[in-house]
């Protein structure tokens, strides 16, 4: 009978015991203080002065205002250099604010379910919340390229539709392929303060874009594997066209021929550059007038007035020899060649073959006498000469020919698709045109600007 006693004060205590536990684990669990309270995110917005240098941000607005002034809506890319000239001019407006303004911040909450979870995708799946995921992802997405770079993109079925990424020349948005690399539509800020609009491929700029940049000329056409080729050209009736001519337009062989200037019209820009059917009025005529020292081209006087009788601007070009200073040929020029009132400047013709250029002393060589050539025409004449070369003489001798290139107008030859990379007056763009009432091959010229930049060369005789 004891012995059951105890057993049943034994079992009452433990169970009071049971309960005393449970009741502390209880007061522990529901009366405990609670953690901290993860708080909705905030999100912090701080307007402030851009950090940006003035004097960059001003040399490319003045590129691109040479660019809006030699071209018109019809051109391809146009408005994309007029849309980024508006993007900075208000970059240029901020930057010009004082310093010491003060800075505007505001603030605003993001709840808990609104808040961005991006995934983060890996080989066969992605994670996500803490969570691995074995399913394609869609939607927002981070992932590392094969160089380590972060890319944050939009994804569609494991496919990057559109995407960041950022690396040590600059930052790059827009399509990328199955390889996280630059591919289609995109555009890319550099940290040098170059901004590029186009197409790519591996990684390369590649087709149509533009591309403005503090430390050269606005470029806007055809991207080649990275290197710009040049800007294409809308062949229009707006444009301002004219020939240059030599006795090769009078003598084929034994035969003499005479130009009918009353029917001079352009029929063809030549084989490489269709018109579809156009024809074009001349509006400018250059005459071959001397060559070295002893050559004179005995049409130039009858070509001179009769083309001025038609009411065409003309102007004299000599072509320019290795043979005899520079001096010499242009005196010789100067002496034997008619200027007139309104007449256009007196251009340079300069065409030598790399063996000449080496003959003669090199590329420094070559300059000095261009640089004698057109300094003593421009003090005999007073008019600012233009210097004719091709886009072979632009890229071998004039890359560091800056003050040449500043002081006066280039006119260049080359008769491929695209329109070369300078600052130029006139651009040759074929030696096979024709043009009515002149017999055979002629070469045809474009002016590089519109109406209103015409109007103001006729007035001035540079083009700015």
């Amino acid at each position: 009978m004891a012995g059951r006693n105890n057993i049943r004060n034994w079992q009452l205590g433990t169970g009071l015991g049971v309960v005393v536990i449970l009741a502390l684990l209880y007061a522990l669990y529901f009366f405990r203080t609670p953690p901290p309270c993860i708080p909705d995110k905030i999100e912090v917005h701080i307007y402030r002065q851009p950090a940006v240098d003035s004097a960059l941000i001003d040399g490319q607005m003045k590129e691109i205002q040479y660019y809006l002034r030699t071209h018109n809506v019809t051109d391809e890319g146009y408005d994309l250099v007029a849309q980024y000239n508006t993007q900075l001019s208000r970059i240029s407006r901020y930057s010009r604010q004082s310093r010491s303004s003060r800075q505007s911040i505001s603030q605003r909450t993001i709840a808990a379910k609104d808040r961005l979870l991006p995934a983060v995708k890996i080989a066969g799946g992605y994670w996500k919340a803490g969570h691995f995921h074995l399913a394609p992802v869609n939607g927002r997405g981070i992932v590392r390229d094969w160089q380590g770079h972060i890319v944050c993109g939009i994804f569609a079925n494991d496919t990057i539709v559109t995407a960041t990424r950022t690396d040590t020349l600059g930052t790059y948005r827009g399509q990328m392929d199955a390889w996280l690399q630059a591919c289609g539509q995109g555009t890319f800020d550099g940290i040098d303060g170059t901004h590029y609009e186009g197409f790519w491929q591996d990684d390369r700029r590649h087709g149509f874009g533009f591309e403005s940049s503090p430390h050269h000329p606005v470029r806007v056409g055809q991207w080649k594997n990275g290197k710009f080729l040049g800007e294409r050209i809308s062949y229009t009736s707006e444009r301002i066209y004219g020939i240059d001519i030599s006795r090769h337009q009078h003598e084929k062989g034994r035969k003499r021929y005479r130009i009918d200037w009353r029917k001079v019209r352009i029929t063809s820009l030549g084989h490489k550059h269709p018109a579809n059917g156009q024809t074009f009025p001349v509006s400018f005529v250059y005459i071959k007038s001397t060559e070295g020292t002893s050559i004179r081209n005995r049409y130039f006087l009858s070509d001179y007035q009769q083309a001025k009788r038609q009411g065409l601007r003309v102007g004299a070009y000599h072509f320019f020899s290795i043979r005899t200073s520079a001096q010499a040929q242009a005196n010789y020029f100067v002496t034997h060649t008619l200027f007139r009132k309104g007449d256009f400047p007196p251009v340079m013709d300069v065409e030598p073959t790399a063996a000449q250029v080496e003959q003669i002393g090199g590329t420094e060589a070559l300059l000095q006498r261009v640089r004698t050539f057109l300094h003593i025409v421009e003090q005999r004449t007073e008019m600012r000469p233009v210097l004719y070369v091709n886009q072979m003489f632009v890229n071998r001798y004039m890359q560091h020919a800056d003050d040449i290139k500043q002081h006066y107008n280039v006119w260049i030859a080359r008769y491929g698709e695209y329109k070369p990379d300078v600052k130029l007056v006139y651009w040759q763009l074929s030696a096979d045109g024709r043009v009515s009432g002149i017999q055979g091959a002629v070469d045809i010229n474009v002016f590089n600007g519109y109406k209103s930049q015409w109007e103001e060369f006729l007035n001035t005789g540079f083009h700015k």
